[in-house]
């Protein structure tokens, strides 16, 4: 006879209760893995509503600085306008007060008279 009678098979080890064991490593690590990345998603959504308020508060004092220098501006403008407004609405008598009464005859005897500044006498009105 042959040896082969004698061998009895050997019985064989199955791999599935170390596959059920990968199984459940791979899922246990995977659900700690959606678990981080919802913290990690929670805590950018935090992040970037904090930029977004920084910001909106950053553009509000950068309007509320471009406000005050317009305003600044606008009050030496004004101020501006109205040092040189009554010089160019003077009249006539007004005109006269800018020129300087020469010590002549005609200013004494014509209070109208006035010097201009290139040496004329004028009489206005």
């Amino acid at each position: 006879m042959t040896v082969h009678a004698n061998v009895t098979p050997k019985p064989k080890q199955s791999l599935l209760p170390i596959l059920i064991v990968l199984f459940l490593v791979s899922y246990g690590l995977m659900a700690m893995l959606v678990v981080e990345q919802g913290r990690t998603i929670d805590s950018q959504r935090f992040l970037i509503k904090e930029l977004f308020r920084d910001s909106t508060e950053l553009t509000g004092m950068k309007v509320g600085v471009i406000q005050k220098q317009r305003a600044q501006a606008q009050a030496e403008a004004n101020a501006n306008s109205q040092a040189k407004a009554p010089a160019s609405q003077a009249t006539p008598r007004d005109n006269a007060k800018r020129f300087s009464c020469s010590v002549t005859h005609s200013c004494r005897s014509n209070p109208r008279a006035a010097t201009s500044s290139q040496g004329r006498t004028l009489v206005l009105g």
